[in-house]
């Protein structure tokens, strides 16, 4: 069996047999979306490729959402402790303006600047606290179900059966590919290559450079990373048949005269990656009993830092769909609300991200077109409107409904009776708050928390709140809140059930 080197957490009883969901992939989607499962008690077997944790700095920090996700499981005091606020700003395709006036509408305004290793080893703790089984060098090599479950088979020739899987595992998803489900979109037009290293010109040298290439070259950038390391970001000279393999020192050397005039005395390369600029979508997150999420099911470029912060939404929004449809008392459509809601959203990123692409070319066009939208920019509206979408806190999800709350998210709020509205989601269950308590919810009380409370900061009666914290009922119509609870939630219980 694969997996020598694990992180502790429960050992399933007769191997893996049973389990009941396999999680391909341990990025930060995989691992967001163990711990989710581990939270509702779910049975997961986590298997990762590589055999230590990657050092490569791919993502930078959280946006106001992913940092919203955080604090409703309890983990943002540690991500803080990590991390660095930054304030948050206008900064669609890099330009720079001012935060939309009144800010947004999150008790977290600002940007968390945290390394994507730290957000790996966290989320990879929490998983593993929760009692997830984690193992490392196991690669997946072929996959098979039928009506009862799926069939991993890995390429030491070992075998699980579980009731779920979901590949989380990347771009080059080999979940996606043994699905056979397309994976259409705009193939790789330029490189970026991407390292940190140690450099021997001085701050002011460099600084220099940086601030002359970056008027006509945004692709372009240098900064200090901690421990006397440099993060380097450079054109590459051709697209990469191989993306999985990383440039040389000397390549990105070259590169660095080629572009800027000087390699600054690169050296003592930490990590060295790349990537590129394709867009891509899976034309579905599901087929039977298998999912995708994160990268798996989509690629674009990194631009604004939206990567990271997709794939950890996307196991929030799945992770109590899976676990209600493992535990039995799953809607019929539960599951696929996961692709129907997560796939557009996706599809918007991939979008801004092209349209922000075309905006940092160096091309004489592109450059006429960006100082026009910085111009846009100035305008209150147009601000606000771009800064939702990098951060994700626009969405709202065709939920149905009459009320405008229905489909979006509550931001943190104190409560009347004390505390504060994420603390009551800690457990990842549904909440009905309502001041009245004579809401008719028994029924569910096993999957929903009824909370007698509510908050001054609330426009409205009372809300229901599905475990992922967006609203699924607004108002006091009982028979459109019965009609909720049935649809996101399943049949009430039989009187007399336990909770």
């Amino acid at each position: 069996m694969c997996g020598d080197t694990r992180v502790k957490g429960i050992l399933l009883s007769g191997g893996f047999d049973g389990v009941d969901v396999v999680v391909v992939g341990g990025g930060p989607t995989g691992m967001m979306l163990a711990g989710e499962l581990r939270l509702h008690g779910v049975g997961v077997v986590v298997l990762e490729r590589d055999t230590v944790p990657t050092a490569v700095v791919r993502s930078l920090g959280l946006h106001a959402r992913s940092i919203e996700v955080m604090d409703q499981r309890g983990l943002l005091e540690e991500f803080l402790a990590h991390g660095q606020r930054y304030p948050l700003g206008g900064f669609f395709a890099g330009i720079r303006k001012p935060p939309p006036a009144g800010g947004l509408d999150t008790a977290h305004g600002y940007v968390l600047g945290i390394p994507q290793p730290v957000t790996d080893r966290l989320l990879t703790e929490r998983a593993a606290a929760l009692g997830a089984e984690i193992r490392r060098g196991c690669e997946v090599a072929g996959l098979s179900q039928d009506e009862a479950g799926v069939t991993v088979t890995l390429t030491d020739g070992s075998s699980l059966r579980a009731r779920y899987a979901v590949g989380c595992d990347g771009g080059r998803s080999t979940v996606r590919k043994l699905l056979g489900v397309g994976f259409p979109g705009e193939p790789n037009r330029a490189d970026t290559l991407l390292g940190e290293v140690e450099l021997t010109a001085s701050p002011e040298i460099v600084a220099a450079a940086v601030a002359e290439v970056r008027r006509t070259q945004l692709r372009f950038g240098i900064g200090p990373s901690g421990n006397g390391a440099h993060r380097v970001v450079v054109p590459a000279a051709t697209v990469a048949e191989d993306r999985s393999v990383p440039p040389t020192l000397e390549e990105l050397r070259q590169r660095l005269r080629a572009v800027a005039g000087s390699d600054f005395g690169a050296h003592a390369p930490r990590w060295l990656s790349r990537f590129g600029d394709g867009t891509r979508q899976a034309e579905r997150y599901r087929v039977g009993r298998v999912l995708l999420a994160g990268d798996a099911a989509h690629v674009h470029p990194p631009i604004g830092g939206q990567g990271l912060n997709l794939g950890i939404q996307d196991a929030f929004n799945l992770g109590w769909k899976l676990a209600a449809a493992v535990a039995g008392w799953a809607p019929p459509d539960l599951l696929d609300s996961y692709e129907s809601e997560r796939h557009p959203v996706a599809a918007e990123v991939l979008e801004n991200t092209r349209a922000q692409a075309q905006l940092m070319s160096p091309d004489p066009g592109a450059r006429a077109a960006r100082r026009l939208v910085a111009e846009l920019m100035d305008f209150d509206e147009v601000n606000r409107h771009l800064t939702l979408k990098i951060t994700a806190t626009g969405i709202r999800y065709a939920m149905g409904g009459g009320h405008p709350l229905v489909g979006t998210r509550l931001k943190d709020m104190p409560l009347k009776q004390g505390g504060r509205l994420y603390a009551l989601t800690r457990t990842g269950r549904g909440l009905l708050l309502d001041p009245t308590g004579e809401l008719p919810a028994a029924g569910w009380a096993d999957r929903v928390d009824h909370v007698i409370d509510t908050s001054d900061e609330l426009t409205v009666p009372a809300v229901l709140l599905r475990p992922d914290g967006h609203v699924a009922w607004a108002g006091t119509a009982r028979p459109d809140l019965s009609a909720a609870l049935h649809r996101w939630f399943g049949p009430p219980a039989p009187p007399g059930a336990g909770a």
